[in-house]
């Protein structure tokens, strides 16, 4: 009786961590797939202006969220915070500032690429 028991707790626990598992490596995996679609259907001049200006939009928006987790950090300097809470609270902050910026820069250079794209597209004609 006792293995049987001890059968069904470890079948439930793989069970159970292969549900928890699952939404994380979807999540990790997601494309967005209409923007991707757009990228390879655009073939005019206008296509690829529309895609430089959605991602000029979406590097400002990363630009904001870098200066908003700036913000946070220089409140953090301020306040009286001791150990762990202290060290954890800034470091990842500073990995989200690491993080937003890298996404800025990568945006703003895929919205130089389209409107490069534009450029000779405009030429050609």
């Amino acid at each position: 009786m006792k293995t049987n028991l001890e059968n069904v707790f470890a079948a439930l626990s793989v069970m159970g961590i292969l549900i928890l598992a699952s939404p994380v490596a979807t999540a990790a995996h997601h494309v967005d797939t209409p923007d991707r679609a757009a990228i390879q259907n655009a073939t005019m001049r206008g296509d690829h202006e529309a895609m430089a200006k959605y991602y000029e939009d979406i590097a400002a928006q990363m630009q904001v969220k870098v200066e908003e987790q700036k913000e946070l950090l220089e409140q953090y300097e301020k306040i009286r915070l001791y150990g762990w809470q202290s060290h954890n609270l800034k470091s990842r902050t500073l990995a989200l500032i690491r993080k937003y910026e890298q996404a800025a820069r990568s945006n703003r250079e895929e919205a130089l690429s389209h409107r490069q794209m534009a450029s000779a597209l405009q030429e050609l004609n």
